[in-house]
């Protein structure tokens, strides 16, 4: 049976009387759908729009004589190549019995029309839209259906318009399942170069799905154009069969990425570990002690050229670990650097070994950062800013504080209302924490990574900080991915300042940047997919 989104809007139509004089088709009652999904290049893109309509037994028969797309005007309908619009029967339980085509609009425009000729006999009737996105469609554009205006013989005409826009926006699929032989694409980073170009990195997980220990390199895919068009794929970090050991026993993955504005480098950390079991995860195989094959390894490679070409890995872990802790791994997702050089990972450790804190024993995890003062020569760790927390990311605060924003294990089974991302702020590097007051239960989540990010942005005048977070909008499932924006330093996230893109499950996990001053783009998973979408900070910040 279809299933309908939340965001189902039902507007129920009689029509008798309404078509001044002229011929009234008797449909007892109509309803539009939206999928609140993006219009993928070079994909399919099924019945994201649709119209039921009920013709009760006994009424005068209607014919449908023409459908017509209106979307808002100044939008930019011309991201769609063509519109496909087909006809269903639906039976008393929901399944499709018939379909056929009505046709296609190839070209599409604010006011787009299908001429037909269909007889609506009693009973349920699906009109569905499919998209198709113009190949070359800028990914910045974007549109929302107004009203879907149906003619019938004789001169009746029924309007339905959703009661919620929603801007459908074009988007890539950055990585692909299978892609490169690689069953799942995972763990996106993203940032962009003082050249404006982007790299987006992430992990090659070659086998399945699952977390480390498994065949894992970190990929990277670049774009000079705004993340139009990306280059082919290059493996940035493989561990090869060190110690002679498998390629499965040598994973590293759970990449963050790191742009050094001050001397244009590139960095890249990631977790490594040699010898630890595909049977078993690494979250919790790894032990105390310092080498490869007792814990995981905090690794790090480098670029001075742009993305072009890369280091071999520097291993740090001698640098930051404490021996007594069972894990360190950075983010993942992206970093950031300070005005004065000073590079910021985002970072998390387990401390203790034990039942996890919701299960009522010992904190185990920490979020953190890792930090380096002269360029990346030398690294050190700061403390952790609250128990039960991984996966942060961080940005600096109008004030000169470093928040970090961190995913909170509580918020397995928190689900009320101090359900939601921890956030803390340090002003020493790590040294001490503050608690934000937004922290568990300002920006919810089901548990899972984010992305935060700010910017420069002038408002009402005035140019001040803003700040873009991005995750899966809902308390209990990695759904409905949506960028928010606050203006005052994280306190409040104003819902007419969120724009969702796609409220389809996924894995979850996104990564923002500033395309440029104008356009945030972000990189999101799907399930096994990596896409790529691009939204206008002036939708953001209206």
């Amino acid at each position: 049976m279809r299933v309908l989104s939340r965001f189902l809007v039902v507007l129920f139509v009689v029509l008798a009387g309404c078509a001044e004089g002229k011929d009234v088709p008797e449909i007892s009652s109509s309803a539009i759908t939206q999928k609140r999904v993006p219009v993928f290049i070079n994909r399919e893109n099924s019945g994201l729009v649709s119209i039921d309509l009920m013709v009760e037994v006994g009424a005068n028969i209607p014919r449908l004589s023409g459908v017509e797309m209106l979307t808002r005007s100044g939008d930019n309908p011309e991201v769609l190549s063509s519109i496909t619009v087909r006809h269903e029967i639906v039976d008393g339980s929901g399944e499709v019995e018939k379909t056929s085509l009505l046709g296609d609009i190839e070209k599409v425009k604010q006011r787009s029309r299908l001429a037909t000729s269909v007889t609506l006999s009693p009973g349920h009737h699906r009109l569905v839209f499919d998209f198709t996105a113009d190949k070359s469609a800028l990914l910045e554009k974007s549109f929302s259906v107004e009203t879907i205006r149906l003619s019938f013989a004789g001169g009746g005409r029924l309007e339905l318009s959703p009661s919620e826009q929603f801007r459908f926006r074009p988007a890539t699929v950055l990585r692909a399942a299978g892609e490169d032989n690689c069953d799942t694409y995972r763990i996106p980073g993203l940032v962009t170069t003082s050249r404006g170009t982007l790299i987006a990195v992430y992990d090659n997980r070659y086998n399945n799905s699952k977390d480390l220990q498994e065949d894992i390199d970190v990929g990277m895919s670049r774009s000079t154009d705004g993340g139009q068009t990306w280059e082919p794929m290059k493996v940035i970090m493989d561990m090869g069969e060190w110690g002679g050991r498998s390629q499965r026993l040598n994973g590293i993955g759970d990449p963050c990425v790191i742009f050094d504005h001050t001397t244009n480098t590139i960095w890249v950390a990631a977790l490594w570990i040699s010898g630890s079991s595909p049977d078993k995860m690494l979250w919790w195989d790894s032990k105390p002690g310092m080498s490869p094959e007792e814990t995981g390894q905090f690794v790090l490679i480098k670029s001075t050229d742009d993305g072009k070409t890369w280091s071999d890995p520097i291993n740090i872990t001698e640098q930051i670990k404490d021996p007594e802790w069972q894990l360190l791994l950075a983010g993942p997702g992206r970093g950031i650097t300070l005005d004065d050089g000073t590079i910021i990972i985002p970072a998390q450790f387990k401390k203790d070994i034990g039942t996890k804190a919701i299960d009522g024993g010992q904190f185990t995890c920490h979020s953190t950062i890792v930090y380096s003062k002269d360029g990346g020569e030398t690294w050190h760790i700061g403390t952790g800013a609250k128990p039960n927390t991984t996966e942060a990311q961080v940005v600096q605060l109008a004030d000169g504080g470093l928040m970090l924003n961190m995913r909170d294990d509580l918020n397995r089974i928190e689900k009320g209302e101090t359900n939601g991302r921890a956030v803390s702020v340090t002003y020493d590097l790590g040294k001490t924490w503050i608690a934000h007051p937004s922290t568990n239960g300002t920006l919810h989540e089901p548990n899972c990574m984010a992305s935060l990010i700010d910017h420069q942005v002038v408002v009402n005048g005035r140019n001040q900080q803003v700040l873009f977070f991005s995750n899966p909008n809902h308390k209990t499932h990695r759904t409905n991915m949506t960028i928010k924006t606050s203006f005052d330093g994280g306190h409040t996230w104003p819902e007419i300042n969120q724009v969702e893109l796609n409220e389809t499950p996924g894995f979850g996990y996104s990564c923002m940047t500033m395309v440029n001053n104008e356009v945030v783009g972000i990189v999101y998973e799907g399930v096994k997919d990596l896409f790529f979408q691009k939204v206008p900070v002036s939708e953001l910040v209206k």
